[in-house]
């Protein structure tokens, strides 16, 4: 009897062994065709930047092409949602930030759960924001802005381009007792159009937005939102050092499957993400632009997964408190 147990014993062993071998298999040669990686945003911003500098790289680390798609909307919920629900095979990803993958989740009626729907791979960069305004007013530092602020609130306009500006502009109105009136917009290029035309008088946009019209003195820079000046625009101060401590904001950048996907596809996949950032081509374009890549021991899943929960711990409630809403 004791040996006839024995032999059930093995040959379940065997048929366990089996059964784990085509997905022992699969983890192992993956990927066998190109990935998709989508980019819940139009081409030609920020995080549509980072996506097709380390879709690159990570195709000599896999194989396979990284093919980059473009599917924006609901800001930037729609690209989100099909990455939801995408078969969890490593062969969809979706690349985001804090607006489509945190506040998405605090201001749309979401069909997705931002955490329980997707297995989070890798923080790729973050990039500060910056208060900016039109070259007209008369203020020049942001001690000036915001008395000025505060004398002419009733008429002061800001343009906002998605939730990360939408839910900073509300925060520094309850810093600094402020009142402005948002002008909402589709996308960062517009709104800098119209502050730099004198249609809108002050935005707070990320950096890699404005570099370019920062260093060609069409606006007016006060403060970066963050603890250290920017190698991108150094002449900018903090807002430590300009007398509004504690203000930092920016808008990161991060990388995720569907849920149930392979935890050792997961590791492949988040060792090409290493070594894309690592590359001292992507380090330098994405600097030029204000990007700062993630320090190395913030590139695994785990640090994503406990930095994305603490993003919505402490946006969440501001959004919500202001009744912010989709446009």
């Amino acid at each position: 009897m004791k040996i006839y147990r024995l032999h059930i014993l093995l040959m379940a062993l065997v048929m366990v062994g089996l059964l784990a071998l085509p997905f022992t298999v699969l983890a192992q040669y993956y990927p066998t065709r190109p990935v998709t990686m989508i980019v819940p945003y139009v081409a030609g911003g920020p995080t549509d930047l980072i996506a097709r500098l380390i879709s690159d790289k990570m195709r000599e680390q896999l194989g396979q092409p990284i093919v980059v798609e473009n599917l924006s909307g609901a800001g930037g919920s729609i690209g989100v949602s099909k990455v939801a629900h995408a078969t969890p095979d490593g062969y969809t990803l979706s690349i985001g930030n804090n607006g489509s993958n945190v506040l998405g989740g605090a201001i749309y009626p979401l069909a997705f759960d931002l955490i329980r729907d997707f297995e989070p791979v890798a923080i790729l960069a973050s990039n500060p924001q910056v208060i900016i305004s039109k070259k007209t007013i008369p203020a020049e530092s942001l001690a000036e802005l915001i008395a000025w602020l505060k004398a002419n609130q009733k008429s002061v306009s800001v343009g906002i381009a998605g939730p990360v500006a939408a839910v900073s502009v509300v925060n520094f109105e309850n810093l600094t007792s402020t009142h402005m009136q948002i002008v909402p917009y589709r996308g960062a290029a517009p709104a800098i159009q119209d502050l730099m035309a004198g249609q809108i008088d002050v935005m707070i946009d990320q950096l890699s937005n404005a570099v370019p019209q920062i260093k060609a003195a069409t606006v007016r820079a006060y403060v970066v939102t963050a603890k250290n000046r920017s190698p991108a625009a150094p002449e900018i101060p903090t807002v430590d050092e300009a007398g509004l401590p504690g203000f930092y904001a920016s808008l990161w950048s991060g990388l995720w499957a569907p849920k149930g996907t392979r935890h050792d596809i997961i590791f492949k996949i988040n060792a090409a993400v290493r070594q894309a950032l690592a590359d001292p081509m992507v380090r330098r374009r994405l600097a030029d632009v204000g990007q700062d890549v993630t320090p190395v021991d913030e590139r695994s899943p785990e640090a994503l997964a406990a930095f994305q929960k603490a993003e919505i711990e402490q946006w969440w409630p501001i959004a919500k408190a202001a009744n912010l809403k989709g446009e």
